[in-house]
């Protein structure tokens, strides 16, 4: 259930690059005479979701974290070295970032209606810049980004985001070449030692007891301020056992299945940074009849699952996916999937999806 592409991938920062949009308030949808009803947000339009991507794209080049406290739903979650992470770890994290040289530029905006209160979103950004967060420097390159967004009464918030680096039709980013530069310089050897360095060594045994004892002091703390693990819904292992049907569905080339569990509206984003503009689109994709040619599937797998409740009827579910066999010539390995689902009546579907292959960032 997904385009296999063995291309190493960029490591990127576990939180968005690209930002999730402002908390901007929106006209209300209705107007309502009586006194005791509260106005609530406007269904979001694609400019609008663009225009709030771009203001919190600005905000993350701040490191402005009492932005994205406001604009970040309260269930809002993300992963961090493959690990859900929740509000507070986001807010964190972004707070550490650095920023230089960046102008935001954002377009191909396409909005995909999970229910009335959720709207997935997907666009393009071309920033340019660098941007080292927790420690992690990453120059700009063409994304694939996406967001989940959420109705709060008189606002729209970020619950979810990630990104894609978008490939060249070649398979190969137009950047790995600088990368690779970069990497050459990271081996450059330590200088040899000066020879009064020798007269200083007693001293390095002291030094080294000073360290080992701020070690310890910083060990403590970072104990202490250990990011809390988020418990996963109670309905993980049901929506995980659907997205493992999937799986082989996608094996067996069942389109019937994908007909019936996903929604009508459905889209999502390739691991290659392209997109699944329409559920049609998927389901010719993963049974055979699109672009990408899959052979010698014999035994699929899903794992690492976890959802997150953004309402009693919108689900989001992470997992490793993986299928062995070839698809389009390449080997296929593991596969990092966020998964969108909607509960319509009393069936969960699949209605939007954002594959990644494995890399330090995360999911």
């Amino acid at each position: 259930m997904r385009r296999f592409l063995a291309i190493a991938m960029l490591a990127l920062a576990a939180v968005w690059m690209s930002g999730c949009g402002a908390p901007a308030t929106n006209a209300p949808a209705n107007t309502n005479t009586n006194a005791n009803s509260k106005p609530v947000a406007a269904a979001p339009t694609a400019d609008a979701l663009l225009d709030m991507e771009k203001k919190a794209q600005e905000a993350y080049t701040r490191a402005d974290g009492a932005y994205f406290e406001g604009m970040l739903s309260d269930k809002a979650v993300m992963t961090m070295n493959g690990v859900p992470r929740g509000k507070a770890d986001i807010v964190n994290s972004i707070k550490t970032a650095k920023c230089e040289g960046v102008t935001v530029s954002l377009g191909e905006p396409q909005v995909t209606k999970i229910n009335d209160d959720t709207y997935a979103f997907t666009y393009k950004n071309d920033s340019k810049g660098k941007c080292t967060e927790n420690g992690k420097t990453m120059d700009f390159m063409p994304m694939r980004a996406s967001t989940v967004w959420v109705r709060n009464g008189e606002k729209w918030q970020a619950v979810w985001h990630n990104e894609n680096p978008i490939m060249t039709p070649a398979g190969e980013k137009k950047d790995d070449k600088a990368a690779g530069e970069s990497k050459k310089e990271d081996k450059v050897a330590p200088a040899e030692p000066k020879k009064e360095d020798k007269a200083a060594e007693p001293k390095k045994e002291e030094a080294k007891k000073d360290e080992k004892a701020t070690n310890s002091s910083a060990n403590s703390t970072t104990a202490a301020t250990e990011p809390a693990k988020l418990t996963p819904s109670v309905n993980t292992d049901a929506l995980a056992k659907t997205h493992a049907a999937g799986w082989e569905a996608f094996k067996s080339k069942d389109a019937k299945f994908f007909d019936t569990t996903l929604a009508s509206t459905f889209s999502g984003v390739a691991p290659d940074g392209s997109v699944y503009a329409s559920r049609d689109a998927a389901i010719k994709e993963w049974t055979g009849t699109g672009t990408m040619k899959c052979e010698g599937i014999t035994k699929t797998t899903f794992t690492d699952a976890f959802a997150q409740a953004i309402s009693p009827t919108v689900e989001i579910l992470f997992g490793k996916g993986n299928a062995d066999g070839t698809c389009d010539g390449h080997k296929n390995g593991d596969l990092w999937q966020t998964a969108v689902y909607v509960k319509e009546g009393d069936a969960w579907k699949l209605a939007y999806m954002f594959e990644q292959m494995p890399h330090s960032g995360g999911m």
